[in-house]
């Protein structure tokens, strides 16, 4: 039932699937107009619009559309902030590129790999977005946002394997992720653009899910996983230690 629901709001082959991805791939473009003109809020509002077909059905169906969709929301909104925080034309001309690579090829893929990385990747956008988007917001702010994003995005991941614990494994995986903003969300430090956090996040989670996959696939060996864990402390263990904990609490 959930396959033919699918099926009729995005459809896989013919005209009409030709036409969906023709006016999906304007968004980017149109994103970056009202970006352009200083319109932030209408460039979103466009993201918004362009997901339409996710209320096409019966309104009990709505929920289910909207949580098969966070991905792909939180990707949108994610590279829409990245164009408009970008400092020069060329960075703004790469993020509306890999925007289109998202649409165009990133989010239609269905084999493990393909899905493993849209999690991946809308997490990591996502949280960078954050403090982007959300500059001077209140803590209670972040904790929310990034509790939604590792959600959904662990429960992107999840669902490829089947995982029969997949809820349990996401909300475990977004309490870390908040209880992680609200402890260092007092002592902001950023590498370049990129707030701590979200590289913890991102460097953990990146180590996580590889274990996982390829542990799925059968394909973790133990020397495998004893590099995978190593790199990953290693690389917390260098962020941790050469942070400036100096008067940073806010």
């Amino acid at each position: 039932m959930a396959n033919y629901l699918v099926a009729k709001i995005r459809p896989a082959k013919g005209f009409a699937h030709f036409f969906h991805l023709s006016i999906i791939a304007l968004v980017p473009l149109a994103a970056w107009f009202f970006i352009s003109l200083d319109l932030l809020l209408v460039a979103l509002i466009v993201l918004l619009l362009s997901k339409w077909r996710i209320f096409a059905l019966h309104p009990r169906h709505w929920i289910t559309h909207i949580r098969a969709n966070a991905i792909d929301i939180i990707a949108g909104f994610s590279f829409i902030i990245l164009i408009a925080n970008s400092g020069s034309f060329i960075f703004q001309l790469m993020w509306v590129f890999l925007y289109e690579v998202w649409i165009l090829y990133v989010k239609s893929g269905t084999s493990p790999l393909l899905t493993s990385a849209q999690a991946l990747i809308a997490q990591t956008l996502g949280l960078a977005a954050v403090f982007l988007g959300a500059k001077g917001a209140g803590l209670f702010v972040y904790v929310l946002a990034f509790w939604l994003i590792t959600y959904f995005s662990a429960r992107h991941f999840l669902a490829v394997f089947d995982e029969l614990h997949g809820s349990l494994i996401a909300s475990i995986w977004a309490f870390f992720s908040a209880s992680l903003i609200w402890v260092l969300g007092h002592w902001l430090i950023f590498f370049g653009s990129i707030a701590q956090p979200a590289l913890l996040l991102t460097v953990i989670g990146f180590s996580l899910s590889g274990l996982y996959y390829l542990d799925r696939r059968g394909r973790l060996h133990a020397a495998m996983r004893k590099q995978l864990v190593f790199i990953m402390l290693a690389v917390i263990f260098a962020v941790v230690v050469f942070s400036d904990w100096g008067d940073k609490a806010v």
